[in-house]
């Protein structure tokens, strides 16, 4: 990639002249470094469930599937309101492990799931630590499955004290056997989704 960089932009001739740390200097500027984040999805985010095709619109960012993990600390992963909104609450150690799915996101794909959280306000994002079950993603440092990373979630503070009393799930469906099938944004009233 550096030759063709190097090539392109008719820098090949100079290159052994060049030293690294010039040639990095200008691969930066040319090719500014893309931040990317670990986002554990627990929820209508997987795959399978009504709003992954959220994670797939590359109009808002890019989305990298790396692996599927569970939280090292057990959560409480409920089901609440009336939109049926799976919810895990930041209690440690309450609840269950809960299980999802790790991806990298680039920055304005972070800013679009904030958004879509609702963040900070209905949703914080947190670090979790992680126990990985399947890794997909490649590159340095690749975990291997048994050992541990952290990654952003979208957990909550913002929950009424009930809601600890809720049945916990350690792996969430909207088409699960609960019968509290996920209400998609579309099929809601024209409210903002409303805590109940």
């Amino acid at each position: 990639m550096i030759d063709t960089v190097l090539h392109r932009f008719n820098l090949k001739q100079h290159s052994v002249t060049i030293n690294s740390c010039l040639t990095l200097g200008i691969l930066s500027f040319l090719l500014p470094a893309t931040q990317m984040a670990c986002i554990f999805i627990y929820g209508t985010l997987k795959k399978g469930q009504p709003n992954h095709y959220r994670m797939l619109d590359t109009t808002k960012g890019n989305v990298k599937f790396l692996g599927c993990a569970r939280t090292v600390d057990k959560y409480p992963l409920v089901i609440a309101g009336k939109y049926n909104i799976p919810f895990l609450l930041n209690v440690p150690g309450e609840g269950q492990r809960v299980q999802g799915e790790i991806y990298s996101v680039d920055d304005p794909m972070l800013k679009f799931l904030d958004w879509f959280e609702d963040c900070p306000k209905m949703y914080q994002r947190t670090q979790v630590l992680l126990e990985i079950k399947e890794w997909v993603g490649e590159g340095e440092g690749t975990p291997k499955v048994g050992s541990t990373t952290e990654a952003f979630v979208y957990s909550t503070t913002a929950y009424k004290p009930e809601w600890l009393q809720y049945p916990t799930f350690n792996n969430y469906d909207s088409y699960g056997d609960h019968g509290l099938q996920y209400v998609t944004r579309e099929a809601r009233d024209s409210d903002k989704y409303v805590i109940s």
